[in-house]
C-alpha cells in the first residue's frame, strides 16, 4: 500500500501546526515539522544549528533554475553542490529529507516546501494550506505569547513575509495561492479543534474518491 503523505502550508499564527499535530493523531501517522530540521542534519552532515538558522527564511542571491539543475543531475554530494551557498545547500538536504522521509512512511509534513518538493519527486501527497485573518492571528499571538498589540503585528507581518519569499523563490510559484493546493481553509471559522477534525474527515473521504463532508457551518 502506498504511503498517505499530507503536506501542511500554513499562515503564521493560523495554527497550522497544532491542525498538523491534530491531524496525524487522528490519522495515526507521523508529524514533521521542527524535525525535518533535525534529520535533514543527520541526513547531510550539517549540524542542526545551520538548518535552524536558515529555516525557511528568504533568498535573493542565487538562480532557481540552477538550483534544481544542480541536484537534478548530482544530488548534493557532488562539486556543483559543494560550491553552492550555505542556503542552497541546506534548501537541497531538506529537499532530499523530505523524499526519503515521503517514500519511507505516510506522515504530515509542515511547511519547507513539501507540497512543491513532492510534485516534483511524483510521490502522491494531498496538499493542505492553512489561513486565517490577519487581525486573528495577531490577536491569538498576543495571547500565546502574552506580547503587544504592535509586537503580534509586526511578528505576523515578518513570518508571513519571510514564509512567502521563502516559498516563491524555491518553487517559483505563490504563496498561499489556492489553486497551488489541494484544499484552503479559514481555521478561525471552526477553531484548531474541529478543523482538524473535517480536514480528517476530508482527507479519508478524497482516499477514497467521495468528495462530500459537512462542515456544520
Amino acid at each position: 500500500m502506498a504511503n498517505k503523505i499530507y503536506t501542511i502550508g500554513r499562515e503564521f499564527g493560523s495554527g497550522g501546526r497544532e491542525v498538523g499535530e491534530k491531524l496525524a493523531a487522528k490519522l495515526g501517522i507521523k508529524l514533521y515539522d521542527k524535525e525535518l530540521l533535525q534529520q535533514a542534519a543527520k541526513d547531510s552532515g550539517f549540524c542542526e544549528e545551520i538548518f535552524e538558522n536558515h529555516d525557511e527564511k528568504p533568498t535573493n542571491s542565487f538562480l532557481y533554475s540552477l538550483v534544481m539543475d544542480t541536484y537534478s543531475v548530482s544530488g548534493y554530494s557532488a562539486a556543483p553542490f559543494l560550491d553552492m551557498p550555505l542556503n542552497h545547500k541546506v534548501f537541497l538536504a531538506q529537499f532530499e529529507t523530505i523524499k526519503k522521509i515521503a517514500e519511507k512512511e505516510s506522515c504530515v509534513i509542515v511547511g519547507r516546501c513539501a507540497d512543491y518538493i513532492l510534485e516534483q519527486a511524483e510521490l502522491d501527497h494531498i496538499s493542505l494550506f492553512i489561513a486565517a485573518p490577519f487581525e486573528w492571528r495577531v490577536q491569538r499571538k498576543m495571547e500565546q505569547l502574552s506580547i503587544d498589540e504592535k509586537e503580534a503585528t509586526s511578528m505576523v507581518r515578518k513570518k508571513d513575509k519571510d514564509r512567502k519569499a521563502y516559498y516563491d523563490y524555491y518553487t517559483g510559484r505563490s504563496w498561499g495561492r489556492p489553486h497551488n493546493y489541494d484544499l484552503c481553509i479559514n481555521s478561525s471559522r471552526l477553531g484548531i479543534e474541529v478543523t482538524a477534525e473535517k480536514l480528517a474527515e476530508m482527507v479519508l473521504q478524497l482516499e477514497k474518491g467521495t468528495s462530500s463532508v459537512d462542515f456544520d457551518l
